[in-house]
């Protein structure tokens, strides 16, 4: 007996997640998918043109949701910016680091895979990490202003090093199946970020 879902869209999204997260995108065929979500193949194609629509359409769905947990690492709450910036990188690592391939970050997992197979999927990871590295920015910028990050710093361009450094902490973490990369990735930071001097 199939189980009724109030929003049957976000159903199939979020069961494709948790499959694609462990497997990867082009391992999952959707017959697995419809399976595990218990709709039939018509409610799938009653959202979704296809396949790759439903790609975008879950990667989309996946930044979205990012970057309100990003937020809510990064708003003003009485702590110095540098000090919201480090909570969201040992999040990273308390999500990255678990064994949970479901846990995954579907950048790390995807962005190789699926940019040279679907150009709409390609333009769904560039929106998505465009938007997490404006915000990493505009928190950096925030540190300038509150005097814990240094004022010689750029944003833009320390948003996006630190970024694309733990993307790739993140694959050789994979890699190795230890979390030695993050302790780097971790080290490095605090020394990029300088010390906090709001609050010595």
């Amino acid at each position: 007996m199939r189980q009724e879902h109030p929003d049957t869209r976000q159903h199939i999204l979020n069961t494709g997640e948790a499959i694609i997260s462990g497997k990867g995108f082009s391992a999952v065929g959707l017959s697995e998918i419809l399976a595990k979500a218990g709709v039939p193949k018509g409610s799938f194609y009653y959202y979704f043109d296809s396949k790759e629509q439903f790609g975008e359409a879950l990667l989309d769905a996946y930044f979205l949701d990012y970057l309100r947990r990003l937020e809510a690492l990064l708003k003003a709450d009485g702590s110095s910016a540098r000090e919201r910036l480090m909570r969201y990188w040992l999040r990273w690592i308390e999500v990255q680091g678990q064994e949970s391939p479901t846990q995954q970050c579907l950048v790390v997992k995807l962005s190789a895979e699926v940019s040279d197979l679907s150009e709409p999927m390609r333009q769904a990871l560039r929106r998505g990490t465009d938007a997490i590295l404006a915000r990493l920015s505009a928190c950096m910028a925030e540190g300038i202003a509150d005097g814990s990050l240094p004022a010689q710093l750029d944003p833009e361009s320390t948003s996006q090093a630190l970024y694309q450094y733990w993307l790739g902490a993140s694959l050789l973490a994979k890699v190795r199946r230890d979390l030695t990369a993050f302790a780097l990735a971790i080290k490095t930071t605090q020394t990029w970020l300088g010390s906090d001097c709001a609050n010595p």
